[in-house]
């Protein structure tokens, strides 16, 4: 037999050996003793396709917009009156620029080398979307936060915006050029590293690999265990609870409703607020069966508008207040779900981009195949003809912000968030394949490091414009909200 033959079981064999002859079964992978052509052998074949040093390169395509087209273009179709808060958030820092624009991150993307390999991507993995939050039994759980872009794309991607966005972050958190760059290195190391740990790894051991309370250990992030504790406990005390004292008022009735705090919150006309509470019954079904007597439960006392997030403002965006038989709140999210700002890219790219169907349902699905727990009430609705993702509010969430912290700690904050890259993007993409392609050596790291700190320059000429068109009049901007 020739090497990398698969092995062909006849019936006779069967019955001397005992296999038993079944049919295929669809979902499932062809039973074969051997694969024709190994991931590793594939990995390695990819690696003279598109060498790991061509990484680093990134070229400035002509025709790519300005920031503020940019800007102006990815407001098309949100609100009008909040685009002054949404780029007066964008122009506050180099960071916060690189926040609201995946969609031109995606631009520049879609012109630079890729191995082709695709995974269920988050599409906007910068270092501020990695986060805490709870779990069923009440433990915090560390992971990719954010999934309003997330979509079946090149992994390549998401580590060339998490790199660069921790160059960005250590640049505004006062950190040297050198570790800034470091930080990016040890992102793309830890990826690296991550994805070979899970390539050797029984599928279901690396399904659920690097526990939570291993990461600091896997990555060799001591340094942050303070900053760590710290945001853990706050989140613990950020409950559905805590938002609903300082944000409803009692009613006459017995119940409570939203007190308006403008211009983030906000109370809506009876009508929005009708529609948005009858979408819960279109919701439900999207839930698993056992979650819904936990709904049952509750009662629907109010709803109100809440911006949310820097990329996200000027979308859609609900709180429900639900009340159980004591009065005590749960509070979900109803939240516009747009299209991907990378599908217009991808397909630019050479990517088949299947329609999502429903917008809010992508953003679920490509959650729950990327987090190794998910939020148990997270669904989607249709509001009005228009979709949403719903999910719980307050829901023991917290997070490190990459641009306030010790410059001793950024490089510490990229190892980590590196490894949860690699855990998220295996669970769709085998890691036996990346793993290969990534290899042993730093030459991957190196080129990701060398396009982080050449994009961080681009996006900082990109938040120079913003701010120069906001003094020239050219786009309004409301700052400090």
């Amino acid at each position: 037999m020739r090497a990398g033959e698969a092995v062909v079981v006849t019936e006779a064999e069967a019955v001397v050996s005992g296999a038993r002859r079944l049919p295929r079964v669809r979902g499932f992978a062809e039973r074969s003793v051997a694969e024709p052509v190994s991931p590793k052998e594939q990995g390695k074949v990819l690696r003279a396709v598109v060498t790991r040093s061509s990484h680093a390169s990134f070229d400035l395509d002509p025709s790519r917009p300005d920031a503020v087209a940019a800007v102006e273009d990815s407001n098309q179709g949100r609100i009008p009156g909040l685009m002054p808060i949404r780029v007066g958030r964008m122009a506050a820092t180099p960071f916060a620029f690189m926040r609201g624009s995946a969609g031109l991150m995606a631009h520049d993307l879609a012109r630079t080398p890729m191995t082709r390999v695709r995974a269920q991507i988050c599409g906007d993995a910068h270092a501020a979307n990695f986060g805490l939050y709870g779990d069923a039994r009440g433990g915090l759980v560390i992971d990719l936060n954010d999934f309003d872009e997330t979509v079946d794309g090149p992994w390549e991607w998401d580590l060339k915006r998490l790199a660069a966005s921790l160059v960005l972050a250590g640049r505004v958190a006062g950190a040297d050029e050198d570790t800034c760059r470091k930080a990016a290195h040890g992102a793309a190391g830890s990826y690296r590293r991550t994805m070979r740990l899970l390539a050797r790894l029984p599928v279901l051991d690396a399904w659920n690999a690097i526990a939570d309370e291993e990461l600091v250990s896997h990555t060799d992030a001591h340094d942050l265990l303070g900053t760590l504790e710290r945001v853990s406990e706050k989140a613990r005390a950020n409950t559905s609870g805590r938002f609903a004292a300082k944000s409803t008022e009692p009613t006459g009735d017995g119940g409570r409703r939203f007190v308006e705090a403008q211009p983030v919150l906000r109370r809506i006309p009876d009508a929005e607020a009708a529609s948005v509470a009858v979408s819960l019954e279109s919701y439900l079904t999207t839930l698993s069966e056992d979650r819904h007597p936990l709904l049952a439960r509750h009662s629907v006392h109010d709803v109100a508008f809440r911006i949310v997030g820097t990329g996200s403002v000027g979308t859609r965006s609900y709180v429900v207040l639900l009340l159980d038989h004591r009065g005590e709140p749960l509070i979900l999210q109803v939240k516009e779900a747009r299209a991907s700002a990378l599908v217009p890219h991808l397909l630019t790219a050479g990517f088949e981009t299947p329609s999502a169907g429903h917008e809010g349902r992508r953003v679920v699905i490509g959650q729950k195949r990327m987090q190794v727990v998910s939020d148990i009430l997270l669904g989607w609705t249709t509001v009005d003809g228009r979709p949403f993702q719903v999910r719980q509010f307050r829901n023991r969430k917290g997070s490190v912000d990459p641009a306030a912290l010790a410059p001793d700690q950024v490089d510490d904050y990229g190892r980590m968030t590196g490894a949860l890259l690699a855990r998220a993007h295996s669970h769709s993409a085998d890691p036996r394949l990346i793993a290969s392609y990534c290899g042993k050596s730093e030459e991957l790291d190196e080129a990701i490091a060398t396009f982080a700190v050449a994009y961080a320059d681009r996006t900082e000429a990109d938040h120079a414009d913003l701010v120069a068109a906001v003094r020239a009049g050219r786009i309004a901007a409301e700052t400090g909200v």
